[in-house]
């Protein structure tokens, strides 16, 4: 995983700790307060966020226990992890950049790309100037490597 995607994650598994896990105990205590917990809908509702707020902080936990951080700045040559890739559709001639990144990391809309993706698949060991065909849900497309940077 990259530098910034393990920050994110290593923010947000302190956000949980710290601010969304004493909240949602509190709100557990005061809807205890309540009484009849049976029919107690509050109460309920933040049992089931504490369930997903644990969970969330376990997954966290283990991914970033597991991860290894790679620097893409030291890296360099063909297309890999960590490297950004800019690519230019034969069909429609649409420029895109991409940085491949890790599952946990990957967020297509901010142009972070699953290493697992078929694009990124493609795209492993390819330079500048390389073609490269996807077989993609919507069809095959076809792309030109325009430029590739590890930053």
């Amino acid at each position: 995983m990259t530098r910034a995607g393990h920050a994110a994650l290593d923010d947000e598994l302190r956000q949980l700790k710290s601010v969304e896990r004493p909240a949602v105990i509190r709100a557990i205590a005061e809807a205890r307060e309540h009484g009849d917990l049976s029919e107690n809908a509050e109460y309920h509702a933040a049992r089931e966020k504490q369930s997903f707020i644990e969970g969330r902080i376990k997954e966290l936990e283990a991914v970033l226990s597991l991860a290894e951080v790679i620097d893409p700045a030291k890296l360099s040559g063909a297309i890999k992890f960590g490297a950004t890739v800019t690519l230019v559709d034969d069909e429609t001639g649409d420029e895109k950049t991409y940085q491949i990144v890790g599952e946990t990391e990957a967020d297509i809309e901010r142009g972070l790309l699953n290493l697992r993706s078929p694009l990124a698949r493609a795209l492993i060991g390819k330079d500048e100037g390389d073609s490269v065909d996807v077989k993609t849900p919507g069809g095959q497309r076809s792309y030109e490597v325009v430029s590739v940077r590890f930053v």
